[in-house]
C-alpha cells in the first residue's frame, strides 16, 4: 500500500524570491497556504486520504455493519476505526513525506538561510494536517450515518474533536520522527507502512479489540491508534460516557511528548547536516 504523498509548496514566500522572511504570521500563513494548495492539487494524496479508506468503510460496512457485538452494531466499531486510521495515516505520511522531500530538494536548506524558524515550518504543516483531519471526520461520519450503514451519532459526539486533536498531534509527531530519520521518499513509504499496517490490525480498527487474545490486547495498549480509536468509538455512538476520552487523550499526549523528544534530537536541515 502506498502512503499519503505530499509535495512541497512554492518556495517563493520563504525562498530567495519571496516577499516575506518567514518570521511572524506572514511566513506562517504563506507556508500554510502553500501546503494546503499542494495537498488539494495532488490527486494521489486525495485518493489515499479519502477514497482508499472509504472503500474499506463501504465494503466492511456492507458486509458486517448490521451485525452485532456485545449488544452494539458492528458499524459502531467499524466507522470510528476507519475514521481514525484515515486521520492517523494522513497526519503521519503528510509531514513525513514533506520533510523528506524538502530535505532532498534542498528546500529546507533554503529555509534555513531565511528567518524562518522550525516551529513556523512545522506549525504550518500541522495546521494543514488538522484541517484535513476535520474534513475527514465530517466526511466519514456523513457516509457512515447513511441508512445503508446506519451509524447512530450520539449527542456527545462533539467530544470526538478533542480526541482527534490529540490523535493528529500524536501521529504528526510520529511522522516527524519518520520524516527526519529517513533519507528518501521510498524509505518514508517503507518505514511508514511498516509502522502503520501492523498497527491497523492490532488496534481494533476493523473489529472490537476486546475479542482478541489477551496478549494482543495488552500489546495494543502501547499503540496510539488503539487509544485514538477507543476515544472516538466511545463517544461517537454513545457507547461510553464523556469521561471515556480522558485516558485516550492522556495516552496520546504522552506518546506525542516521547516522539517530540526523538524528533528534536534527530531533526536535520539536509542529508549531510
Amino acid at each position: 500500500m502506498k502512503g499519503i504523498t505530499a509535495t512541497p509548496g512554492p518556495t517563493g514566500p520563504t525562498g530567495p524570491k519571496g516577499t516575506t522572511g518567514g518570521k511572524g504570521p506572514g511566513g506562517y500563513h504563506a507556508l500554510s497556504a502553500a501546503a494546503a494548495k499542494s495537498f488539494v492539487r495532488d490527486r494521489t494524496t486525495l485518493f489515499f486520504t479519502f477514497a482508499f479508506p472509504l472503500a474499506f468503510l463501504v465494503v466492511f460496512g456492507l458486509l458486517f455493519g448490521k451485525q452485532t457485538y456485545d449488544s452494539h452494531r458492528m458499524i459502531d466499531y467499524l466507522a470510528p476505526g476507519v475514521l481514525c486510521w484515515a486521520v492517523a495515516n494522513g497526519a503521519l505520511f503528510g509531514v513525513a513525506y514533506t520533510l523528506a522531500h524538502w530535505r532532498n530538494t534542498e528546500v529546507l536548506r533554503l529555509l534555513r538561510m531565511t528567518p524562518t524558524r522550525v516551529p513556523t515550518i512545522l506549525g504550518s504543516r500541522f495546521l494543514v494536517a488538522l484541517g484535513v483531519a476535520l474534513v475527514q471526520v465530517v466526511f466519514f461520519t456523513g457516509v457512515a450515518v447513511l441508512p445503508i450503514f446506519g451509524l447512530h451519532v450520539a449527542g456527545e459526539a462533539i467530544l470526538v474533536l478533542p480526541v482527534v486533536l490529540f490523535g493528529v498531534t500524536a501521529f504528526f509527531s510520529l511522522g516527524l520522527v519518520v520524516g527526519t530519520y529517513t533519507s528518501s521518499l521510498e524509505a518514508v513509504a517503507a518505514m511508514g507502512n511498516f509502522i502503520m499496517l501492523p498497527m491497523i490490525f492490532t488496534s481494533g480498527t476493523f473489529y472490537p479489540i476486546d475479542g482478541s487474545p489477551q496478549w494482543l490486547q495488552l500489546f495494543s495498549r502501547l499503540l496510539p491508534l488503539r487509544y485514538m480509536t477507543d476515544g472516538v468509538a466511545g463517544v461517537l455512538s454513545g457507547n461510553r460516557g464523556p469521561g471515556s476520552i480522558v485516558l485516550p487523550c492522556a495516552a496520546l499526549a504522552v506518546f506525542t511528548a516521547v516522539c517530540c523528544v526523538f524528533a528534536t534530537k534527530l531533526f536535520r536541515w539536509s542529508d549531510d547536516a
